[in-house]
């Protein structure tokens, strides 16, 4: 080979080496363009995400709205706001003042104890019962299973005070009220499910539009306000003319003598 021919194969070898060199520097640079490119996505995805999350937490909830919502009371109601509901025959001379909060579980004990022989004595016309419901559970453990459960119990009452008093039942039933720290009754599905277990609202179309729609969250929150202003501290609370009505055990048996002995005055 001549000494030509060699430096023309040298000269060559290195513009060939050259030439590769810039190809592959051409493309790590759009290489590099393209990772760039993804990365700043990434960060105005991830910037738009929390900028979003930032924006929902800042609106105010179900129940904040609420408090600036229309008062809708339910049917079978008086007094301000809607807020006395009293249950029974109109010629009874007593009424019962009944004090509870749904998530409660000393209420649950008591309802499924004493809650047929009160449901018999209104019947029966021996007494009255003024309903207040409480809230201060949900503020107690967090949530809004009280509200949400007496937002329903209005729902049921706007059908009549029996589906009511069946729905006030079923939702303190052994089966359906849940632990005190568990916000179950927070779920309208949840609500809906027991409220199949009450004739009267099984299939009821508007009684279901009510509970979904929260028609009478409102009505919860101002019937929990009579509540605050009650003097009451805790559930169930049991008054007749004013004054506190004792059982000593929760039984037919012992609510019975407590209610006569409040009658007899």
């Amino acid at each position: 080979m001549s000494s030509r021919n060699s430096q023309a194969n040298k000269a060559a070898a290195r513009d060939r080496l050259r030439a590769e060199r810039e190809k592959q520097a051409k493309k790590d640079k759009a290489r590099r363009q393209v990772l760039v490119a993804g990365a700043v996505v990434a960060v105005l995805a991830l910037a738009g995400g929390i900028g979003y999350a930032v924006v929902k937490a800042n609106q105010p909830g179900e129940w904040d709205k609420a408090t600036k919502a229309t008062l809708v009371a339910p049917k079978n109601t008086t007094g301000d706001n809607g807020t006395t509901v009293v249950i029974g025959k109109a010629d009874a001379k007593k009424t019962l003042e009944l004090y509870e909060d749904a998530r409660c579980p000393i209420c649950s004990t008591f309802e499924q104890g004493v809650g047929p022989q009160i449901k018999k004595d209104v019947d029966a016309g021996k007494y009255k019962i003024q309903y207040v419901g409480a809230t201060f559970l949900d503020k107690a453990f967090s949530g809004s299973g009280s509200k949400n459960a007496l937002s329903a119990l209005g729902a049921a009452l706007n059908v009549s005070p029996e589906a009511f008093l069946d729905y006030k039942s079923a939702l303190y039933s052994k089966d359906n009220h849940p632990d005190e720290k568990d916000d179950k009754f927070s779920k309208d599905d949840y609500l809906l499910k027991i409220a199949d277990g009450v004739p009267a609202l099984k299939g009821n179309a508007e009684f279901k539009k009510a509970v979904e729609d929260g028609t009478y969250n409102r009505w919860a929150i101002e019937m929990s306000k009579v509540f605050d202003k009650s003097g009451v501290t805790g559930t169930p609370t049991l008054k007749m003319d004013g004054k506190k009505v004792e059982i000593q055990q929760m039984t037919p048996e012992s609510f019975t003598a407590a209610i006569d002995k409040a009658i007899a005055g």
